[in-house]
């Protein structure tokens, strides 16, 4: 009696082969990778852990959401999937082989009934020259064909294009070709984020966890600027970069122009302009105050959240300070700061002061007039610093997707077979897709087929 039990290593085979564990594994890739896109990842702006609950901050830092494409169970997913193919692959290969290598060269008459696509043609000379004839046919107008004898019929067998039923194997072995370069960028890459002040340069920068991380080399940032559209929303921010090696600049590397999408790449590692601001250390800022009756107006350098104080006793200090106001206050442009006025048994006031305006600031009505004069602040530029030395094999694995692809979608096996017995020559064909195409290119192979002298 025949057993159906399985070992418990043919039940695992099969799991991983499983065209359900594809699915359902492309379907939690799919999923993960949404909440990947929503949620933020890397370093947390501060504004958004204060928007969401303590207890979900701690459940998504557990479930590694903000860092989602390096955690434990993302990458065992790809390992899992990885797996799925290699298994799949391994099992199916064989069989495609044996049918491209080993072809069906004779056609049974059940086989014969089968074909759609099949042409006849009768003739009058000897089997051997109709053979002989038909086979150049072939040769010439599809392709060189094999010939076999059997019960006395000659089976000519020609094809086209075997190898592209291969093409979904591609597809398979570029996807693992991707995983293998993800898995190099991650194991001997890193990415992080650093500022470098105007005029000052770096050479370590602050890695994902939070650990600084030696460049081997400085960056000089020479000059940051920032440009605004009418509205004050920032339209382009630039800035200059100059790499420098033993305290001298790189030739090639010098002053060279860093925006978002163009980035800096030094010795495998890239710049990305990400984000600026203004450096708060060391900044300070010019306030004149004028009284309404008239005189030398008092001239203040101070750092912010510093007191001024007059001589009256009225004290004042700088909140905030920005170069572009528009996007603060539309219908104004240029510098302009916010302070916080404190008169002698008064509650404070907070104002906005203009350098650009000088008769907005005295339509106050107020005692003292408060004017902005400047800033010797300099911006930062905070840049993305990334080294991934696998990204040629992600491309490699790519470009083998796309070729994998256009094989297996847009490419076909096309086979044809013509049976010489005495008397007459039947011609079938078969392609194993875009039947319409084929079907076509098979009529005016019959039609030429029918004009055949033997």
């Amino acid at each position: 009696m025949a057993t159906t039990e399985r070992s418990f290593i043919d039940t695992v085979w099969d799991f991983f082969c499983s065209l359900k564990l594809t699915l359902g594994l492309l379907i939690s890739l799919a999923l993960t990778s949404i909440i990947g896109t929503i949620l933020p990842q890397g370093a947390l702006n501060p504004q958004y852990v204060a928007s969401i609950s303590q207890a979900k901050l701690q459940i998504y830092t557990k479930l590694g959401f903000f860092d989602m494409y390096h955690s434990w169970w993302f990458i065992a997913l790809l390992y899992v999937f990885s797996l799925n193919l290699v298994c799949c692959s391994i099992k199916r290969l064989p069989h495609v082989f044996k049918f491209i290598s080993d072809p069906t060269l004779v056609l049974g008459e059940g086989q014969r009934n089968s074909f759609s696509l099949k042409k006849e043609l009768a003739f009058s000379g000897p089997v051997e020259k109709g053979k002989e004839r038909l086979s150049e046919f072939l040769g010439k107008e599809f392709s060189a064909p094999v010939v076999t004898e059997h019960n006395g019929e000659y089976h000519l067998f020609a094809q086209k294009t075997a190898w592209c039923r291969l093409g979904v194997y591609v597809v398979h072995l570029s996807i693992l070709v991707v995983f293998i370069g993800a898995i190099i960028g991650s194991l001997a890459g890193y990415k992080g984020y650093v500022n470098i002040v105007e005029g000052t340069s770096v050479n370590s920068f602050d890695g994902r966890n939070g650990q600084r991380i030696p460049l081997g080399f400085d960056v000089l940032c020479e000059k940051f600027s920032v440009e605004f559209y009418p509205t004050g929303a920032p339209k382009e921010f630039k800035s200059i970069l100059t790499v420098l090696e033993n305290g001298k600049p790189v030739p090639g590397y010098s002053q060279v122009k860093v925006i978002v999408n163009e980035p800096m790449s030094y010795k495998g590692i890239t710049f990305y302009q990400s984000s600026y601001g203004p450096a708060s250390e060391g900044s300070e800022h010019f306030i004149s105050v004028t009284p309404r009756k008239g005189g030398a107006p008092e001239k203040f350098t101070v750092a912010e959240g510093a007191l001024g104080t007059l001589k009256d006793g009225t004290t004042f200090r700088v909140l905030e300070a920005t170069q572009e106001v528009r996007q603060f206050a539309p219908g104004f442009s240029g510098p302009a700061a916010r302070i916080e006025v404190t008169r002698k048994g008064a509650k404070p006031q907070t104002y906005i002061v203009f350098k650009n305006y000088p008769e907005v600031n005295a339509q106050r009505g107020d005692d003292l007039i408060f004017g902005y004069d400047g800033t010797n602040a300099k911006q930062f530029t905070g840049l993305q610093v990334a080294k991934d030395p696998g990204v040629w094999v992600v491309w490699l694995g790519c470009a083998l997707m796309v070729i994998g692809i256009f094989i297996a979608f847009f490419m076909s096996h096309k086979r044809v077979w013509v049976v010489v017995s005495k008397g007459h020559a039947r011609m079938y064909g078969n392609a194993s897709k875009n039947q319409a195409a084929f079907q076509m290119q098979f009529e005016d192979l019959s039609e030429k087929f029918t004009e055949i002298k033997i």
